[in-house]
């Protein structure tokens, strides 16, 4: 392994695993965020509270049912999301621009969060930090701390967490302690009803990048018990909490713009609030941004470059293009970007647990401690099914939601076109590997 790779390469060995508890902390972080707090208050604004909670409740089974199989496929391997993908569906080239997707996805909002974070702090102190400085200090700061991998992520978890919670918890008290409870949890939504399916759809949606990228934490689980727990307490724990608390003060300040009102509080609260939910859920987006960026050097130009190298790069190119505020015009872009994401995860899930094309040579390959040998370079059915999805989830305005559209497109043509290819080819298991 190159030193400061952090198993971005290779498989992390069995010895090397991790608890439970110690993975679900960082998963649990990448839920419990501003952003999820933001989701649940449009939940309150139009409905119930008992509304809300089912919705959240439906949606979560979508994220859970995601996450826990491709995030199973990551600890069985030991491998990260773009580097599973070479024997999960896309081939080596394939995997290299899965890994482009995700990485350049993620530096985008890696710089885009970061800006949010000074002008959040600014806002909590009253205007008076420069927001170009804060945004410099803070995106290097993160940078520095990605650098040293899975240990520092869980570090920074074990302390941002609880302080995340904590913080939030005075500030729904400062707020709702002036109304009567009983009142807001039986109280009517105070904007337009919102249809259950619309809620449900919002919910999956709004996490399903995160859902697909689980092999990058689960690979560090021991087996799949510890998945389906590290999955299912931070989806439901983290999604439900968080709605909870959002919809209560949604219906107490009759709006949906809540993050406002509550860094208006002003001082360490509100700053506190920026800070823990800022740090833990960029350090994951620059996290899988050198994941999947590492792949795709690897696969395409053979370069294994160190991964904390690798994060100091795009972390300050991250961290330049929010303090430059260039990154502010390619939201449209990243949201495309985030659109072509779900139907990965499908075909993955489609290929491994359904197809098994490679499940031989990745147990082969597991039992010898190295990655399989074989491997093709290009799948294209696979990347036919992409394009479908991706060009359904974009364009087609029906239906769930782009994101659950693109999934279920990406499963379906997927598995139809791989079983109607080998109806008419001679191998039972196609591999699409020249000869």
């Amino acid at each position: 392994m190159v030193k400061g790779d952090d198993y971005a390469l290779s498989r992390i060995p069995v010895e090397k695993r991790r608890p439970m508890w110690e993975v679900f902390m960082i998963r649990f972080g990448a839920v419990v965020t501003l952003s999820q707090f933001i989701l649940g208050a449009a939940l309150g604004y139009g409905m119930t509270l008992k509304e809300a909670l089912l919705a959240t409740l439906l949606g979560s089974v979508l994220l859970e049912i995601i996450s826990f199989l491709i995030g199973v496929a990551g600890a069985w391997e030991g491998l990260s999301t773009s580097l599973l993908a070479r024997w999960s569906g896309f081939g080596r080239l394939g995997s290299s621009l899965i890994g482009l997707i995700v990485g350049i996805s993620c530096i985008g909002w890696f710089g885009i969060q970061n800006s949010i974070f000074a002008q959040g702090l600014n806002q909590a102190f009253g205007g008076t930090i420069n927001i170009k400085v804060m945004s410099l200090v803070t995106g290097l700061v993160i940078t520095l701390l990605v650098v040293y991998g899975y240990k520092m992520l869980s570090y920074t978890a074990n302390i941002a967490v609880p302080g995340f919670l904590l913080a939030l918890g005075i500030a729904t008290y400062q707020l709702l302690s002036k109304y009567d409870l009983n009142t807001l949890l039986n109280s009517s939504p105070p904007g337009q009803q919102l249809s259950l399916g619309v809620a449900v759809t919002m919910v999956a949606g709004g996490f399903m990048v995160g859902a697909v990228v689980t092999p990058d934490l689960s690979r560090y689980n021991r087996n799949a018990k510890d998945v389906f727990w590290m999955t299912l307490l931070s989806i439901f724990a983290g999604e439900l909490l968080i709605t909870f608390l959002a919809v209560l003060m949604a219906h107490a300040v009759k709006s949906a713009d809540v993050i406002t009102i509550m860094l208006n509080l002003g001082g360490w609260t509100a700053a506190a609030l920026v800070i823990f939910s800022t740090i833990k859920i960029n350090d994951l987006n620059l996290y899988a941004a050198s994941l999947g960026i590492s792949n795709f050097l690897d696969a395409v130009f053979g370069i294994k470059m160190s991964r904390a190298i690798l994060t100091i790069i795009i972390g300050t190119l991250g961290t330049l293009g929010s303090v430059l505020g260039i990154l502010d015009k390619f939201v449209n872009f990243l949201i495309i970007l985030g659109t072509a994401i779900p139907p990965v995860g499908g075909i993955m899930v489609v290929d491994y647990f359904i197809l098994k094309r490679y499940r031989h040579e990745l147990a082969e390959s597991m039992n010898q401690g190295c990655m399989p040998e074989v491997v093709e370079d290009w799948n294209p059915i696979a990347l036919i099914s992409l394009v479908a999805a991706f060009i359904i989830g974009y364009f087609y305005k029906g239906g769930l939601n782009p994101a659950l559209n693109s999934l279920l497109v990406g499963m379906i043509s997927y598995y139809g076109l791989m079983k109607l290819y080998m109806a008419i080819s001679p191998a039972k298991n196609v591999k699409f590997i020249k000869a």
